[in-house]
C-alpha cells in the first residue's frame, strides 16, 4: 500500500527541503517528493517536528552485539544486521580483519551461501581489512598474517564470495602493490589504503594505480608532517579520493576531524564506525579477530599494548557528533554517513540517498540529530 511521509525537513539526494510529502510506493521504493503546496491524495503519515534522511551506510564495521564477522555463524551475522537498524544503518559492508587466507575464504563462502537472506540492514558486499598490511602500523590487526599483495588470493576470494567482495584495504608500500591495485580495480574491487607506513609518494602511487579510499584516516598510519609527508598528508591533499573517518572523539580529536573535513570537503569524507563486537554491549572483555580487547569509557583497546581496537561507535552517533562539534550542518553530516560511503564503495545505485525508485530505506531524525525511527523497504522496523 503506497503512502506519503509528511515531515518538517527532507534530506533528498541533491537538496534539502523544508516541509512537503515524500511518496513511498507499494513496492517498497521511493516515489516523488512533493512540496507543501502540492498535498497528494492518499494515506499520509504525519511526522511533524521530525526530519527524514536516507538510511545510513556503514562501509567499515566488524561487528556488534557480541557478534563478529570473523567468528559468527550466519545467525550471528543476521543479529548484527537486525541490530544495525537501531543505529540508523540500513546498508553495510561486513568487514574482516587480517587473518589466514583460508579463514578469509571460509568467510567468503558463508556470505555467498546466505546472500540476500539477512532480515535487517542490507549486506551490500564484503570489505576485507587486510591482510596486505604493514607490521609497523598493525594497530589491532594481527601482524603474523600480514603479507605482500597477491592477485591469485584475491581471485580465490572473489570466486568463493560469489563476487560479494567489494572492497579491500592494503598498505601501498608493500611489494607489488601498484600492480595488484591496478588488477583489483579492473575486477571491480574498491581499494583502500591503510595500516601503512607509506610515505607521500608511495601513497600517491597507490592512488594513481586506482586506489580511491583511505582507511580510517589518521589511524593506523603516521601523523601528517610538514616535512617528510606521509600517507596521512596524501589523504588530506589528493583529489577525488574518499577519506574514512571515525568520529567518536577518541580515534581522531574533533579539531583534527574538522581540519580534514575542511581540507577535502564533506563530499570526500565517509563517516564509518569500525565497530567491533562490543558495540551496543556493556564495558568488559571482548575479542577482535584473535586479539583480546577491553572496553571502558566508550573506548575499545588491546589488552596487550593498549592500542585502540576498533570502536563501539554507532553511525547515528557519529552523525550527531559532527553536528554537535560544530563542524558541519545536519545536511552535510547525513551526507557523510549515507551518500559519500555509498558512492565510495560503488553502492550508490542501490542505497545512500532518497531518490525515486531506490529502496525506501530511510530514518526519522529529531532536530537534535537523535534517531527516532528506521524504515526498511518502506516498512517501519525500529522505533527509539
Amino acid at each position: 500500500m503506497a503512502y506519503y511521509i509528511h515531515a518538517d525537513k527532507f534530506f533528498l539526494e541533491n537538496r534539502t527541503e523544508n516541509g512537503g510529502y515524500l511518496e513511498v510506493q507499494s513496492d517498497g521504493k521511493f516515489g516523488f517528493y512533493y512540496p507543501e503546496s502540492q498535498k497528494p491524495a492518499g494515506e499520509i503519515r504525519e511526522y511533524q517536528g521530525k526530519w527524514i534522511a536516507p538510511g545510513l551506510v556503514d562501509t567499515h564495521i566488524h561487528g556488534s552485539l557480541k557478534e563478529d564477522v570473523m567468528k559468527s555463524d550466519w545467525e550471528g551475522i543476521n543479529k548484527i544486521s537486525e541490530g544495525l537498524l537501531r543505529a540508523g544503518v540500513t546498508s553495510w559492508l561486513p568487514t574482516t580483519v587480517t587473518a589466514a587466507s583460508d579463514e578469509l575464504t571460509k568467510i567468503c563462502e558463508m556470505f555467498a551461501k546466505h546472500q540476500g537472506e539477512e532480515t535487517g540492514a542490507k549486506i551490500k558486499g564484503l570489505h576485507f581489512e587486510g591482510p596486505f598490511f604493514t607490521e609497523e602500523h598493525a594497530g589491532a590487526e594481527n601482524p603474523k598474517y600480514m603479507t605482500d599483495p597477491d592477485i591469485e588470493k584475491l581471485d580465490k576470494w572473489l570466486s568463493a564470495s560469489n563476487g560479494m567482495l567489494k572492497k579491500i584495504a592494503m598498505a601501498p608500500e608493500r611489494k607489488g602493490s601498484v600492480e595488484f591495485i591496478r588488477e583489483a580495480v579492473k575486477k571491480g574491487v574498491v581499494v583502500a589504503l591503510g595500516h601503512s607506513n607509506a610515505n607521500f609518494d608511495q601513497a600517491v602511487a597507490g592512488v594513481e594505480a586506482g586506489a580511491s579510499v583511505f582507511t580510517h584516516t589518521f589511524n593506523g598510519m603516521p601523523d601528517p608532517a610538514h616535512h617528510g609527508p606521509s600517507i596521512s598528508n596524501a589523504a588530506m591533499s589528493l583529489n577525488n579520493v574518499t577519506d574514512e573517518l571515525i568520529c567518536d572523539g577518541h580515534h581522531v580529536d574533533p579539531a583534527m576531524a574538522k581540519a580534514l573535513i575542511e581540507a577535502v570537503g564533506v563530499e570526500h569524507v565517509a563517516l564509518i564506525t569500525d565497530c567491533m563486537e562490543a558495540g551496543m554491549m556493556p564495558d568488559g572483555d571482548y575479542i577482535l579477530g584473535e586479539l583480546p580487547v577491553y572496553v571502558k569509557d566508550g573506548m575499545a583497546r588491546l589488552k596487550d599494548g593498549d592500542n585502540l581496537a576498533g570502536s563501539v561507535l554507532l553511525l547515528k552517533d557519529a552523525v550527531k557528533n559532527v553536528v554537535d562539534w560544530n563542524i558541519v550542518t545536519p545536511e552535510k553530516a547525513v551526507m557523510m554517513a549515507s551518500y559519500v560511503p555509498a558512492k565510495s564503495s560503488d553502492l550508490l545505485d542501490s542505497c545512500g540517498s532518497i531518490k525515486p525508485d531506490k529502496d525506501a530505506d530511510f530514518i526519522v531524525l529529531n532536530p537534535d540529530m537523535t534517531l527516532s525511527e528506521t524504515y526498511l523497504n518502506g516498512v517501519s522496523r525500529y522505533k527509539a
